[in-house]
């Protein structure tokens, strides 16, 4: 039996319900492999990971502080091909009204217009992107 794949745009808007961050405004990446969320202020203390979500659209959620205690350490290819070492987290995404687990690498992404980027990691075998959309998650929620 195969599994019916959502179609969903090239931007969508996601809930992390770990995280308490709803609506996060997401580009969704084909060219991506992996998935990041934006973050600064990201430092190691103790073997505690801290860091602050930024999202610029949502005042409420602007500077809200994370701490982790599971966390990983990855090397990460930009698109420009520089090698980088991120932390990465493992948590929940909604999309579709459906949670399913996402690794998010933390990085900051001032210079992305989006603060949320979903890769195909993420994407392989659930979704088909298609690029005319967008909010296909969301707007099926209100």
């Amino acid at each position: 039996m195969k599994k019916e794949k959502k179609i969903i745009g090239r931007t969508d808007k996601v809930d992390f319900p770990l995280l308490e961050l709803n609506d996060i405004d997401a580009k969704v990446d084909t060219g991506a492999y992996t998935s990041s969320i934006h973050c600064v202020a990201i430092k190691e203390i103790d073997q505690t990971l801290q860091c602050s979500f930024l999202d610029a659209t949502h005042p409420e959620y602007n500077g809200k502080k994370f701490t982790f205690k599971n966390y990983d350490i990855s090397a990460v290819k930009s698109s420009t091909g520089k090698v980088e070492m991120r932390y990465a987290i493992r948590t929940q995404i909604t999309v579709f009204e459906k949670t399913y687990p996402i690794t998010l690498n933390l990085s900051p992404r001032d210079d992305m217009r989006f603060p949320l980027l979903i890769g195909r990691r993420f994407l392989s075998g659930k979704f088909l992107v298609d690029p005319q959309l967008e909010n296909q998650s969301y707007n099926q929620k209100l």
